[in-house]
């Protein structure tokens, strides 16, 4: 299966605490909109989010950085999708030097890891895989 990419730049709105520093749910929002899109790859569905087992929070971040939000399936059931979730921060916003200053990362930093499971029902798997 293929690995599903967004990228995007957290904005003002996104940043949720002191220092303009981004809530970890926002994260665990965009693993969703992956998952989505990789079910709707898999199925010609959209499934649902049965839940996560694991969520690692291992570095900040803030708004104006820029993250890139990877996903796969990497376990089938009957109607369960095991996905493999990272969150890299690609782009560091430098507020210390200017308002719009920004590093661009020559090693991108994992930011958030996670692993959860969807649920397509038997009866709305539209695309059949031999």
């Amino acid at each position: 299966m293929e690995k599903i990419i967004h990228r995007l730049r957290l904005s003002q709105a996104d940043a949720h605490y002191g220092g303009n520093l981004v809530d970890g749910a926002r994260v665990i929002a965009l693993f969703g909109d992956v998952a989505t899109e990789l079910l709707i790859h898999h199925d010609g569905d959209e499934g649902l989010f049965r839940a996560y087992e694991k969520i690692d929070f291992l570095a900040p971040l803030y708004a104006g950085d820029f993250i890139e939000v990877v996903g796969e399936i990497i376990e089938f059931g009957q109607t369960s999708r095991k996905m493999h979730f990272w969150c890299y921060k690609v782009i560091s916003s430098r507020p210390d030097i200017s308002s719009s200053a920004a590093d661009l990362l020559v090693k991108k930093i994992l930011v958030t890891e996670g692993i959860g499971t969807c649920v397509v029902p038997k009866v709305k798997q539209r695309i059949k895989h031999e």
